[in-house]
């Protein structure tokens, strides 16, 4: 089974997209792979023709996170965000701002039980329907790593 089939997308508001998926792994594993650099520099290398030469997670409360995207032909796409709360292993808040063009979102990952069962919510400040990114994208696992299909 991929792991498309096991992800649910909704809307639970005009500013808000929630991900939630089911997976066979340990929650605490869930939690290492979004709090350690090392482990999401591993996990989001998966990305076709993308390396991730910077990946820095600095994981308390205020800490800055940054990670930049080098594809084959040299072109670069960064995220920067802090993180304002952190509960571990079972919730992750922290903001997120792709630059200029884009507005930032507050994320918050949730690890709901101990075979991690995953929530992600996106609160957008202005409504997803607005933003350039189609909603189709989210259902192809284009802007979450743990949503793409394993290789």
């Amino acid at each position: 089974m991929s792991n498309l089939a096991q992800v649910a997308i909704s809307l639970p508001s005009d500013r808000e997209v929630q991900v939630t998926r089911m997976f066979n792994a340990p929650r605490r594993f869930v939690w290492e792979a979004w709090s350690k650099s090392q482990a999401f520099a591993a996990l989001d290398a998966r990305a076709e023709g993308w390396t991730m030469p910077v990946c820095e997670i600095d994981l308390r409360p205020g800490g800055a996170q940054r990670f930049v995207w080098r594809k084959t032909d040299g072109a670069e796409m960064e995220i920067r965000g802090v993180y304002k709360e952190i509960k571990p292993p079972e919730k992750l808040v922290s903001t997120e701002n792709w630059g200029d063009n884009w507005r930032e979102t507050l994320n918050t990952l949730f690890l709901l039980n101990q075979t991690a069962k995953r929530r992600r919510r996106l609160r957008f400040s202005t409504p997803p329907r607005k933003r350039a990114t189609p909603l189709s994208d989210w259902h192809e696992g284009r802007h979450d790593p743990l949503l793409r299909p394993s290789r």
